[in-house]
């Protein structure tokens, strides 16, 4: 079975984020990059298919700039066989991402596509339920725990009553959340390794895929800043003040 993991290069999760001083986007000049969180859950839980002899082939794909590659070879070093950069120079919104993952999936005749629930850089939550509904293919979101067999996946997903377990006919498209597993570190060997693992350089017309962005950014700021946290003497005081002040009680 081959599975395909789309992984987004993003600004690192410990970076704090600055609004650029034109108000037109996020500065990233000398900003530490690297792959999304939860995109490397997703490379993991593939790597542990593979392990598991569930998984033929681990396929790794990322849609940006040629610095996109850095991401790549980073899930090449976690046990990825083979990376796809499908080279763009602008910022691409979630349907032109899934229509091109979707014209990739059938290149590559893929079984399995897991990748992360969302990217911390936008927070859309959009393209993986975009692409499975353009595949017609099942999916399971926010997975916590994925079991597959010959034909069917398991999926236990975390909503907000609890937990949901879903059986999955495959192909299907399963989109990962934080307590599914811990992503391993590269061990040095491995990153040696990553370096002779290939890595191909399609542009999106090659796909046949339009991408033209439908969507104007207008402006960016940073959100309002907020008052200080003060302390209280007693746990009286605290609820004169929420009686008060908040209004909560």
């Amino acid at each position: 079975m081959k599975v395909l993991v789309p992984v987004k290069r993003v600004v690192d999760y410990n970076v704090k984020v600055r609004v650029k001083s034109d108000g037109s986007g996020i500065d990233t000049a000398g900003v530490k990059m690297s792959m999304n969180p939860f995109d490397e859950i997703a490379v993991e839980e593939a790597v542990r298919l593979k392990e598991q002899r569930v998984a033929s082939e681990i396929i790794v794909v990322s849609v940006g700039i040629n610095a996109c590659q850095d991401v790549l070879r980073t899930a090449l070093a976690m046990g990825a066989d083979r990376g796809v950069l499908i080279a763009a120079t602008e910022t691409l919104e979630p349907l032109a991402v899934a229509k091109l993952l979707k014209a990739l999936v059938a290149r590559e005749i893929v079984q399995l596509v897991m990748m992360g629930k969302q990217a911390i850089d936008d927070d859309m939550n959009a393209t993986g339920q975009m692409l499975a509904g353009i595949l017609g293919w099942p999916q399971g979101t926010f997975a916590s725990k994925v079991v597959i067999t010959a034909d069917t996946a398991t999926v236990t997903r975390e909503v907000d009553s609890g937990l949901e377990t879903v059986a999955l006919a495959l192909p299907a498209v399963i989109t990962t959340d934080l307590r599914l597993n811990e992503p391993r570190y590269a061990s040095l060997p491995n990153v040696m390794r990553a370096r002779k693992k290939p890595i191909e350089v399609i542009a999106p017309h090659e796909l046949g895929v339009e991408h033209s962005p439908r969507l104007t950014v207008v402006n960016v700021t940073e959100p309002a800043r907020r008052a200080a946290g003060i302390k209280v003497k007693s746990v009286q005081e605290l609820v004169e003040r929420l009686r008060k002040e908040a209004k909560v009680i």
